[in-house]
């Protein structure tokens, strides 16, 4: 049979939202960063200028993905893989060390920021492994190997270091757990957090003795059968040493910057003119758009530049100042939409490899938006995450890009997929 046009079946539902959401971050860069005296949109000395040229890059980007053979994604997926984690390693041996991190490769006036492609190369990889019909997440060989491939550039991405780039990879095991990784693996990260925040706040002999009671709960609850008094010795056992080794990985472990953002998140020993500035500016920002906003250009703490980098991690200040809590629902709507319709594009691959990597689009752009705006109004620590096409950036913008329009290609092919 002759292949279908992928032209024909290119989903615009998911580009239209592509260009709101670009078009909406470049305006609100265009206010976060205007100057006194302003010049044309266009003028590249001008971070506005900047962005719109990486937006112009964009396009031809955009037209190669959607040009090419999908297959090649299925072909070369670990070849991708492999060249984010050289690009990875190649930090150590050329990169550009800011504010403590060498996470940038600097190349005259630009820079470029190669943990944002690994992310592509990752999901690829994972994808690719996933869709073998021999593999079985249940089985604890194929679970090691999937570790593995999320663990490498974890590992490199850490030793920059870059905890905030790092964390985004967690999201991807979301995606292990839709194609059948069990339950408990996630369930035990999330009580690991739990236990390790309620640890910062409370003596750990309380959360133990918590700890305890919910466990005879349980045992006693459980069926005679069923019962196993080792395990639940254990399990508390283990619950135990965590939390008292929290007091020393905190003070031993952490860095000094790590610590000062959890003080932040729970208003310990903080200091609003220094560790805890940030923040504060950016909820009184936030808070001082009201309802409706001020008014777009009008933000009076956007203009008079309180909220350091407000044009990359910190956008979302300005889009709560300047358009208010109704203007800022529209803008969560549109990344819920978005993320929504991925999903549905998921489901509907006839492959298992478009499938995954569709899930692994929406789990990585997910955590980028859930963590950006949840740190702006101090219901998670500060990381230096941007959010997707809204922070100003080429690196981020075009791996955004490639990693979406990878997807939207995919499904495009599904009508040559049998």
């Amino acid at each position: 049979m002759k292949n279908q046009s992928v032209a024909n079946n290119i989903d615009w539902i998911t580009i239209l939202l592509y260009i709101l959401l670009v078009g909406a971050g470049w305006m609100t860069i265009y206010s976060a960063s205007l100057p006194n005296e302003t010049t044309s949109i266009f003028d590249i000395g001008q971070i506005y200028g900047k962005q719109i040229m990486f937006i112009a890059l964009s396009i031809p980007l955009i037209i190669v993905l959607l040009t090419i053979d999908a297959k090649i994604y299925d072909k070369y997926a670990f070849i991708f893989y492999g060249l984010g984690i050289v690009l990875l390693a190649g930090l150590f041996v050329a990169g550009k060390t800011i504010k403590g991190q060498t996470n940038w490769y600097s190349f005259g006036g630009f820079s470029l920021q190669p943990s944002e492609f690994a992310k592509i190369g990752t999901a690829l990889a994972l994808s690719k492994f996933l869709s073998d019909v021999q593999i079985n997440l249940k089985n604890t060989n194929h679970q090691l190997i999937a570790f593995a491939i999320l663990g490498l550039p974890v590992l490199l991405i850490m030793m920059q270091p870059d905890a905030g780039s790092a964390m985004i990879f967690a999201a991807l095991a979301l995606v292990l757990y839709r194609e059948g990784l069990p339950g408990w693996y996630l369930a035990t990260g999330a009580i690991a957090i739990v236990l390790f925040l309620l640890a910062l706040l409370v003596k750990p002999l309380f959360i133990v003795l918590f700890a305890l009671i919910i466990i005879l709960i349980h045992f006693f609850l459980t069926r005679r059968a069923h019962r196993n008094p080792i395990l639940s010795t254990l399990v508390l056992v283990a619950i135990a040493g965590f939390v008292y080794s929290v007091d020393f990985v905190y003070e031993n472990v952490l860095e000094e910057h790590q610590k000062d953002r959890i003080n932040v998140l729970f208003n310990k020993d903080v200091n609003q003119q220094a560790e805890g500035y940030n923040l504060n500016q950016s909820m009184i920002a936030i808070g001082s758009g009201g309802w409706f906003g001020k008014g777009y250009l009008e933000g009076t703490q956007t203009k008079g530049g309180f909220v350091p980098e407000q044009h990359t991690d910190y956008i979302f200040t300005t889009v709560g100042e300047e358009w208010g809590f109704v203007g800022a629902c529209v803008v969560i709507a549109l990344f819920v939409t978005l993320l929504l319709r991925i999903i549905y594009l998921a489901e509907r691959q006839k492959s298992k490899l478009s499938r995954t990597y569709g899930y692994c689009v929406a789990a990585i752009l997910f955590m980028h938006f859930f963590v950006n705006i949840t740190m702006l109004i101090k219901l998670f620590p500060t990381i230096g995450v941007p959010l997707p096409f809204f922070s100003y950036g080429g690196s981020s913008l075009w791996a955004f890009t490639i990693l979406l329009f990878i997807f939207i290609k995919m499904d495009a092919n599904k009508v040559n997929e049998w």
